[in-house]
């Protein structure tokens, strides 16, 4: 897996999930959620194409 990001990916991310309320840096509710939301996004991708793989092989 390739964890390089560019320049501007990182630091676009890096402004969503910043904070200065936190010791570490980092809203980490929000980090959190956009975490869920991106692991629920790929679930959704994996079951279709699970779905597509069982069509194809009738």
């Amino acid at each position: 897996m390739n964890y390089n990001l560019d320049e501007k990916t990182y630091n676009e991310i890096a402004q969503v999930i910043h904070s200065d309320a936190s010791p570490v840096g980092i809203d980490a509710k929000k980090t959190h959620i956009l975490i869920l939301k991106a692991l629920s996004d790929l679930t959704d991708k994996v079951d279709k194409l699970q779905k597509e793989i069982e069509e194809l092989k009738k």
